[in-house]
């Protein structure tokens, strides 16, 4: 279990089926144009159908158990109101990961996400030993976008097609970091950006300033 500022990620359980169910139900429009979907079967492929719950959890369990995910909920205030995977970790010579994330649209902008994704990555780099992370986002999702530019990810470039995303094969923009660039933990550097841009909105909001008389 990671903590900080109210937002906690967690390993998700069969239990959290109703709960979980009720959240993603709530906010289907809200995530429907970046949940990734199952491409129409090849001629000579199998019919790939959507996992139900149970079956999900069961696959995260046994993929976490062999090492190659880390599958949590999120909880903000005490609610479970999202989900973040770090997936596809790959050991030897590259040691590293992704990470794919949705929330709850009722707490967006209120930097769950941003938070949550930086316990992940201080995870992944401390305790379990990886080396790089990245994020992969369709240049349209803009909130998505939002939470690595806030955390500082690198921009490392396209992925044409590269994720079958709302019934479509779509683009993908990567972000990444490396443990060397966050000495200190991203959680610190989040932390940090916050303290700044909180001091100066009270500094912006200072009786006479002149942005007040605009």
């Amino acid at each position: 279990m990671l903590a900080d500022a109210g937002v906690v990620l967690r390993p998700i359980r069969l239990r959290d089926q109703r709960v979980w169910r009720e959240v993603n139900r709530r906010n289907r429009d809200w995530l429907r144009p970046w949940e990734a979907t199952i491409p129409p079967p090849t001629p000579s492929g199998p019919i790939a159908h959507r996992p139900t719950y149970r079956q999900m959890v069961r696959h995260l369990r046994s993929e976490a158990n062999s090492g190659r995910m880390l599958p949590f909920v999120i909880e903000y205030e005490g609610r479970l109101v999202g989900q973040l995977t770090v997936a596809g970790i790959t050991w030897g010579s590259m040691c590293s990961g992704h990470v794919g994330y949705w929330v709850d649209e009722s707490v967006a902008g209120r930097g769950v996400m941003p938070t949550a994704v930086a316990l992940a990555v201080d995870h992944c780099f401390r305790a379990v030993g990886l080396h790089r992370i990245e994020v992969c986002i369709r240049p349209e999702n803009r909130p998505s976008r939002r939470v690595v530019e806030k955390l500082g990810f690198r921009e490392e470039g396209l992925r044409p097609r590269y994720l079958h995303i709302d019934g479509a094969w779509r683009d993908h923009m990567v972000f990444a970091l490396t443990a060397e660039e966050v000495p200190d933990g991203l959680l610190t550097r989040w932390q940090r950006a916050r303290s700044e841009r909180a001091a100066r909105h009270t500094s912006g909001r200072a009786p006479g300033n002149p942005e007040q008389l605009k």
